[in-house]
């Protein structure tokens, strides 16, 4: 059971909230400072409620700052929820600039307060978590550097990766555009025999189609107007490598011919050249496209598509991802904070909800820029939802939770249930799988949900 620190001068506050808290955490208990930093130096608890009117100030809060000063100096990770009087707002906006997780106004509501423990105590696992596998990426594997990731879709992304990397087959990497296809070429690379040779990317679809041929298969001197000398292309300079095709949709059909032969024989021609090349390279392509759509209009040749895509690897969307959402914005938190040299510790609630709410329709890139900005933008130790750029996304989660303050527990979680069902609908267009996976439920599940909230109707 997690240990939860609880330091109030009030013994009738301490009593209340151990007995409405104790069934799901172990807690501890102080009535000053010098009780508190004992407890915490000897259980170094996850996270703490603290009361800022503490002896010998019990009217003010010079004790309280003290504590929360020392409590962060100690081990600045810690999840510290300030209680304040009703009248105490800029208190508990100091608190906040200094570092405390969030605060909560007196008189305490048993149920709020255990929703706003349950969110610290979860993203303190996440960061704990965040911070081990930093600690296990620079150790014991480094051919995942860069690749983060709990959920079980990733986690059976990384089981492929390890699996087909000391092949020499061909490997296509499915996503939308965001999600880290490169990032997995590159581990590809660093797990298989070819490590020690040269990774060569390309993006297909950045590159002229008059110099894309070129680009890629290099030419002799004279095979047209400016060629002065023998050039080599991306496919010669990956020998004994990986060439890494990006958006290999975006190849032309005369390329496709000509990557489908180097495929089946392992030889080139440059442009304007008769000699026959060996090449020694894996290809490694990617694309961000519907591949069953572009093979239907007939874009992409299926002959192609069979011989890259003998190993498929298909990476998740982020709003799929789950908890990978905190746990990769706490990792971005902490390398820009270093890099930019700013004293972060966390994010707001509001920013914790917006987070998890946000669809994220750029993937991971999308959230790394943001948190750069917060990073940048932010005038304290703590990032909020203005400073990621989603103050809407919070205002709409902030009107939501007003408009719910009337109803039940039980009203509100059918409310809540019959939102996300509609939205996931939305987002994948009636797509019934698809919309079960964004919701991590299987389809049978969702029918019944669908049902139960008639949103679904079955036809005769």
């Amino acid at each position: 059971m997690k240990n939860l620190l609880i330091i109030d001068d009030n013994a009738e506050i301490r009593k209340q909230l151990k007995w409405g808290l104790g069934r799901d955490y172990s807690i501890l208990l102080a009535g000053d400072v010098t009780e508190a930093l004992s407890l915490f130096k000897k259980h170094r608890p996850q996270v703490l409620t603290l009361d800022l009117g503490l002896p010998p100030d019990e009217e003010g809060v010079t004790e309280g700052f003290r504590c929360l000063e020392n409590f962060l100096g100690l081990a600045p990770q810690t999840k510290v929820i300030v209680l304040t009087g009703r009248g105490e707002r800029e208190h508990a906006l100091k608190a906040l600039q200094m570092g405390a997780y969030d605060f909560y106004a007196k008189p305490v509501e048993l149920a709020e307060l255990k929703v706003m423990l349950q969110r610290a105590f979860h993203l303190a696992d996440l960061e704990e978590a965040n911070r081990q596998l930093q600690k296990d990426l620079r150790g014991e594997s480094p051919g995942f550097q860069g690749i983060f990731g709990q959920s079980p879709e990733m986690l059976e992304v990384f089981a492929t990766i390890r699996k087909v990397a000391t092949s020499d087959v061909p490997v296509l990497i499915l996503g939308e555009s965001g999600t880290g296809k490169e990032m997995v070429a590159r581990a590809l690379h660093r797990e298989s025999l070819r490590r020690d040779g040269p990774f060569i990317p390309i993006n297909c679809g950045a590159i002229p189609e008059n110099l894309l041929e070129t680009e890629l298969f290099g030419h002799e001197k004279g095979a047209f107007t400016g060629a002065q000398a023998r050039v080599q292309g991306k496919v010669e300079y990956a020998d004994k490598g990986t060439l890494f095709l990006d958006e290999i949709g975006e190849l032309p059909t005369m390329l496709q011919v000509k990557l489908l032969r180097f495929l089946q024989d392992h030889v080139i021609q440059r442009v304007g050249g008769r000699e026959n090349i060996r090449v020694d390279t894996r290809i490694v392509a990617a694309t961000n496209a519907d591949i069953g759509k572009i093979l239907e209009s007939g874009a992409f040749r299926e002959d192609l598509y069979y011989r890259i895509g003998v190993i498929t690897v298909s990476l998740p969307p982020l709003r799929r991802r789950g908890d990978d959402i905190m746990l990769l914005a706490t990792l971005f938190k902490h390398r820009y904070g270093e890099a930019f040299r700013k004293r972060v510790r966390g994010f707001s609630a509001a920013a914790l909800d917006a987070l998890r709410s946000f669809d994220w329709p750029g993937n991971v890139r999308e959230l790394e820029n943001r948190v750069k900005r917060a990073v940048i933008m932010a005038e304290g130790p703590i990032l909020e939802a203005e400073d990621l750029g989603l103050a809407a996304v919070a205002g709409r989660l902030s009107t939501k939770a007003t408009n719910a303050a009337g109803l039940t527990l039980r009203e509100a979680r059918e409310q809540l249930e019959r939102e996300l069902l509609a939205a996931a609908l939305e987002r994948q267009e009636g797509n019934i799988v698809k919309a079960a996976g964004d919701l991590g439920v299987s389809r049978p599940t969702l029918y019944d949900l669908l049902k139960k909230h008639k949103l679904y109707q079955p036809t005769e």
